[in-house]
C-alpha cells in the first residue's frame, strides 16, 4: 500500500500530536481500513520527516484511543483496529465511577433513553420483531422457575433484552449507547435480580412492557418503564437502609 501521499511533514514542537492527528484522519476517512497495517516505523519517519521518538509517541496516543494495535512477530507492526463497543463501554464505566456519578443520575438518564427507545421501537419495529421480544422475555421467566435461579444467566438475558429493544428503534446510535451502558455500567439493575422480593416483580414488569410494545400501546409501555425505575429506586434504598442498620448494630 502506498500511503506516502496521505501524510505531510510535521513541524517541531507538537510533532507527535500532528503525526497522530494525520494518521487518525486517514483512518476516519477510511483511507486506511480496519485490519490494514500502517507503514513501518522507518517509513513513517521518512514520510513525516521526523524522528523515531515522535513516531512512537504518536503510536502510543493512537493505541490509547483504540485506533491501532501493535502486533509482534514476523508480520508485526501497527495495524488499524475496528473500534469496539466494549472499549467505549469500559471508558464510560471508568468515567462514571471516577466522577462519582450517583445512581439517581444514572437511572434518570437510563429512564429517559428507555422511554425514547420504547416509543421508537413501537413505531418502527415490525410485528415479527415485537413477537421475538415477547419470546425473549419468556426466557427470563423460564430461568426464574428453576429451583436455584442462575443469577449470571438472568443478568445476561436482561442485557440482551435491553440491547434487542434498542436495536428495534432502527437507529444504530441507540443500540451502541445501550451496549456501552449494559457492558459498562448497567444502572444497578442487577440489584433487582439479587433481591428475592423484587426478582419476580422485575420479570413480570419486563413481560408487561414487551406485551404493550407488541400490542402497539405506547402509553402503557411507558407506564411499565416508569414502574421499573421506581421499583429499582425502592430496591436500592431498602438495601442501603439494611446496610446502614447492620453497621449500627455491628
Amino acid at each position: 500500500m502506498n500511503l506516502g501521499s496521505l501524510f505531510t511533514p510535521v513541524q517541531v514542537g507538537r510533532a507527535g500530536e500532528d503525526v497522530a492527528l494525520q494518521i487518525e484522519a486517514a483512518i476516519m476517512d477510511e483511507k486506511i481500513k480496519p485490519g490494514e497495517g500502517l507503514p513501518s516505523e522507518r517509513e513513517l519517519q521518512v514520510q513525516f520527516q521526523t524522528g523515531r521518538g515522535v513516531i512512537r509517541e504518536a503510536m502510543r496516543a493512537l493505541k490509547q484511543k483504540g485506533l491501532v494495535e501493535i502486533r509482534k512477530g514476523a508480520k508485526g507492526g501497527a495495524y488499524v483496529k475496528q473500534i469496539d463497543v466494549a472499549n467505549v463501554s469500559e471508558s464510560l464505566a471508568l468515567l462514571l465511577k471516577q466522577q462519582h456519578v450517583g445512581l439517581a443520575d444514572i437511572s434518570e438518564f437510563r429512564e429517559s433513553i428507555d422511554r425514547t427507545i420504547t416509543v421508537l421501537a413501537i413505531a418502527r419495529a415490525d410485528a415479527t420483531e415485537k413477537q421475538q421480544l415477547v419470546a425473549a422475555v419468556e426466557k427470563l421467566s423460564e430461568c426464574l422457575e428453576q429451583t436455584e435461579p442462575d443469577m449470571v444467566r438472568l443478568g445476561e438475558i436482561d442485557r440482551e433484552l435491553n440491547i434487542r429493544l434498542a436495536k428495534m428503534t432502527g437507529n444504530p446510535i441507540f443500540e451502541w449507547i445501550m451496549q456501552a451502558l449494559q457492558l459498562g455500567f448497567s444502572s444497578q439493575d442487577y440489584a433487582l435480580y439479587g433481591d428475592p422480593n423484587y426478582r419476580l416483580k422485575t420479570v413480570k414488569n419486563w413481560a408487561e412492557t414487551a406485551r404493550h410494545i407488541a400490542a402497539d400501546e405506547p402509553l402503557r409501555a411507558l407506564t411499565s418503564t416508569g414502574a421499573h425505575y421506581a421499583m429499582l429506586q425502592r430496591c436500592v434504598e431498602e438495601a442501603r437502609s439494611r446496610r446502614e442498620a447492620a453497621e449500627l448494630t455491628s
